[in-house]
C-alpha cells in the first residue's frame, strides 16, 4: 500500500500556511530539480512561473550591455523568486538563475495568483518576502557602489552559509565573478586574502567556511543591514 505521506515543508512561506491553504497550493506546484546555472526565467520576458525554494539557491541577474549580468539578489528556502510576478507584475526585468543545485517547488503564476485571493495568510507570506527581498536588492546595490570586493564576498559568503545546510560550498571563481560583478583576477586576490587570514579554505571549487565570526568580522555593514531587517520581516 503506498503511504498518503506528504514530504517535509522545506520552504518557510509554505510551512506558515494552514493545512487547508497548503494543500491547495501544493496541488498547483510542479516539483523542479534544478542545477547550477539553469536559467528559470529570461529577463524581459512575460513571467509566467513563481519558484518556492525548497533546497539550494537561485539568484536574481541584472543584464548589462554586451551581454554581462550581475547579482542583484537571491533567494533560498525563506522565500520564493519570482514573488514579484505573484503580486501583479506582468514582466520581471531580471533573469531568474539557478545559483547551485537544489529543489524548488514551480507554480504557474496566475494559479498561485489565484489562490492568493483564498488565502490570507499565502499573500502576507508573498508580501512580506517581497518587501525583505526588496530590502536586500536595494543594500546590494549601495554596497556594491561603496565598499572592497574582499567586505562584498565575505558579505555574500555569509549570505549563502546562510542558505546552505553546510559550511561547505561548491564555487567557482567564474560564478562568484558574475555574483559579485568583477573580474576573476579580483575574485581571487579576495579569496586568498580571507584564506591567509584563516577564514576560509578554498581549493578546486571548493570553499569551506571556517571561522564565521571572523568572516562577519571582515564583511561590510550591509550583511548585518539585511539580516536584521529578514529576521523583522520573516521571523
Amino acid at each position: 500500500m503506498a503511504s498518503s505521506r506528504q514530504p517535509e515543508i522545506k520552504n518557510a512561506i509554505l510551512a506558515r500556511l494552514p493545512a487547508a491553504d497548503l494543500v491547495a497550493l501544493r496541488a498547483q506546484l510542479e516539483r523542479l530539480p534544478i542545477q547550477s546555472g539553469d536559467i528559470l526565467q529570461a529577463a524581459g520576458e512575460p513571467a509566467k512561473s513563481i519558484y518556492f525554494v525548497e533546497t539550494g539557491i537561485i539568484s536574481l541577474l541584472a543584464p548589462l550591455e554586451q551581454g554581462g549580468r550581475i547579482e542583484i539578489g537571491h533567494v533560498g528556502r525563506e522565500g520564493a523568486a519570482g514573488v514579484h510576478a505573484a503580486l501583479g507584475a506582468e514582466t520581471l526585468t531580471s533573469e531568474i538563475m539557478a545559483q547551485s543545485d537544489g529543489v524548488a517547488l514551480r507554480g504557474d503564476v496566475t494559479a498561485v495568483r489565484a489562490l492568493m485571493e483564498q488565502s490570507p495568510m499565502l499573500r502576507k507570506g508573498l508580501t512580506r518576502f517581497a518587501n525583505a527581498l526588496h530590502a536586500q536588492v536595494a543594500q546590494t546595490a549601495a554596497c556594491n557602489g561603496a565598499h572592497e570586493v574582499v567586505q562584498r564576498l565575505a558579505r555574500w559568503l555569509l549570505m549563502w552559509h546562510d542558505r546552505s545546510d553546510g559550511d561547505t560550498l561548491y564555487l567557482t571563481h567564474e560564478l562568484i565573478s558574475l555574483m559579485l560583478g568583477v573580474t576573476r583576477p579580483g575574485v581571487t586576490i579576495a579569496a586568498g586574502a580571507l584564506q591567509k587570514a584563516g577564514l576560509i579554505q578554498y581549493s578546486r571549487g571548493r570553499l569551506t567556511i571556517i571561522d564565521r565570526a571572523a568572516l562577519e568580522a571582515v564583511a561590510c555593514e550591509c550583511y548585518g543591514i539585511v539580516a536584521a531587517y529578514y529576521r523583522l520581516e520573516l521571523g
